[in-house]
């Protein structure tokens, strides 16, 4: 019998509070407080959903022959906004991706795209709840401030 073994594809790894807690603070430092200037306003610092929708999101991917998943950060205009209060806040765009090797070795994680009746459509999710604007008391991990122990 012909055994394949599967190559892992991880890149990431586990990582303890002090870590979350020092780059969400470099981010806030460096980046967050010059966009927030910027926009005359507080820009997002986070960008929630449920298990629920991320399983979901990440089946539809699998199913679609997505071996991984990319995060755009992004930013919404009047056009794209689901709410009028993310206007100009930043946001995540969650993207599957197909490993393809390039030759030499090498290879590049692409943007995944599916034939459906309109036409080719990437496979992506969009529309998190933003903080702030919307942030909820006690639940939400802002840099800085204790994380609740579940």
């Amino acid at each position: 019998m012909l055994t394949i073994e599967k190559k892992s594809l991880k890149v990431g790894k586990r990582v303890n509070a002090a870590h979350v807690e020092k780059v969400t603070k470099n981010y806030k430092q460096e980046r967050w407080a010059y966009n927030s200037e910027r926009l005359g306003k507080e820009d997002s610092l986070s960008a929630w959903w449920s298990i629920e929708e991320l399983e979901q999101f990440i089946a539809e991917a699998k199913v679609s022959g997505a071996d991984g998943m990319k995060f755009y950060f992004a930013a919404y205009d009047e056009n794209t906004a689901p709410r009028k209060e993310y206007v100009g806040l930043q946001t995540l765009v969650m993207v599957g991706t197909k490993k393809k090797e390039i030759g030499n070795g090498m290879s590049k994680n692409k943007d995944l795209y599916i034939q459906t009746a309109n036409g080719n459509e990437i496979v992506a999710y969009n529309g998190a709840n933003l903080c702030p604007p919307f942030c909820q008391t006690g639940n939400d991990v802002e840099p800085g401030i204790n994380f609740d122990i579940i």
